[in-house]
């Protein structure tokens, strides 16, 4: 027998993830300059380190209830409250990814379609086909902002979900309030769901962080804490929105994932007191020594958050140029993993300045052809 025949036709249209592929390639490198993984460099504070040890010791290793320890969700509710919407729900999910999954399985039809502004995260198109769903590019070259009237544009009778993220990955850009504003009046107009991605809000270095939650209460929000901690392998993430989607979620999850990790959980309420400040300020110090180190031979916007720079390539596709970067021992993301287009590539700079400088002086010696 054949095991390949017993393949479900979704396994043909999802391909093993480009990043993890360039991961993969680093292992057999002997000194990798590794740009490329959207990993924090820091380890988890020891303050949350200690509640998950402490939670361990105590006992509290089986499962919670599904939708999450009733006090972290308090505790996330009450972070909510300047949104105004009473009828708010929170479920706590097993990383953002989890949540992501949820919210397309509880919303997406087969044959719906998802606007999703290009380039994105290199998750969310197979998100959508796996709810059945098509995804239905809307471009935002080359300065990677969304145009609220092209995403207006895009809408049919079909449309289901708008996907936003802000800061995004990759291009670190973020949306400007005016139009999170005009978005969720759009989505409002056209019953359609705003779902809105801010797993790196935190990470804003020139802005205040802003919801399109805070314009109309149907906004779903999808929020983790692997990136601002560093806690990235302990996999806990939240969605909050109107409590009609979130208990579909609920449902979804009893069935899937049971609950998130239950010590984790008692780690990421201990996290919601630890300032992170201190590190979102070096991360913008860190942006700030890899675009000056940059910006004399590349093109690029200045990313207004997360921890990624996306540079367009001075010669060839974004594959030939990351091609060339690897024989360097540089490993960064060619941007056709994360768009329709390949004439980018991805900097991650979550590293050390050593690690950052080292990757500067490859970029810029290739930039040369």
């Amino acid at each position: 027998m054949d095991p390949r025949r017993l393949l479900a036709d979704r396994t043909r249209s999802i391909e093993v993830s480009g990043i993890r592929k360039v991961f993969d390639l680093g292992k057999s490198l002997k000194d990798p300059i590794n740009l490329s993984i959207g990993q924090p460099h820091f380890d988890v504070p020891e303050a949350i380190k200690g509640a998950a040890k402490d939670a361990i010791d105590r006992g509290q290793n089986g499962y919670t209830v599904t939708q999450g320890l009733a006090e972290f969700r308090e505790r996330i509710k009450a972070d909510l409250k300047p949104l105004g919407h009473a009828d708010r729900e929170v479920i706590i999910t097993s990383g953002t990814s989890g949540g992501l999954l949820l919210a397309m399985m509880a919303v997406v039809n087969p044959g719906d379609e998802v606007i999703v502004p290009d380039p994105y995260f290199v998750a969310y198109p197979h998100l959508v086909t796996l709810a059945g769903g098509t995804s239905v590019y809307v471009g935002t070259y080359p300065n990677f902002q969304i145009d609220p009237a092209k995403i207006e544009a895009a809408i049919t009778p079909r449309t289901k979900v708008i996907l936003l993220c802000s800061p995004s990955n990759p291009t670190g850009a973020t949306v400007p309030v005016a139009v999170q504003k005009q978005l969720a009046e759009i989505a409002a107009r056209h019953n359609v769901l705003l779902l809105s991605d801010e797993i790196y809000k935190a990470f804003h270095y020139d802005t205040t962080p802003r919801s399109p939650a805070e314009f109309d209460s149907n906004v779903l929000v999808i929020e983790g804490f692997g990136k601002t901690y560093g806690m990235t392998g302990w996999r806990l993430g939240y969605a909050h929105g109107p409590k009609a989607i979130i208990d579909e979620m609920m449902k979804l999850q009893q069935f899937t994932f049971v609950c998130a990790p239950s010590v984790v959980q008692y780690a990421g309420l201990a996290a919601m007191d630890f300032d992170v400040s201190g590190i979102v300020a070096d991360y913008k110090r860190k942006r700030d020594r890899l675009c000056a180190g940059l910006r004399d031979r590349f093109e690029f916007d200045v990313p207004g958050g997360a921890f990624y720079l996306f540079a367009k390539t001075p010669w060839g596709t974004g594959t030939e140029f990351v091609t060339e970067a690897v024989k360097n021992s540089l490993l960064v993301i060619p941007g056709g993993v994360f768009s329709r287009k390949d004439t980018h590539f991805r900097i991650s700079y979550a590293a050390k300045d050593e690690t950052l400088d080292r990757g500067i002086e490859v970029l810029n010696r290739l930039s040369k052809g």
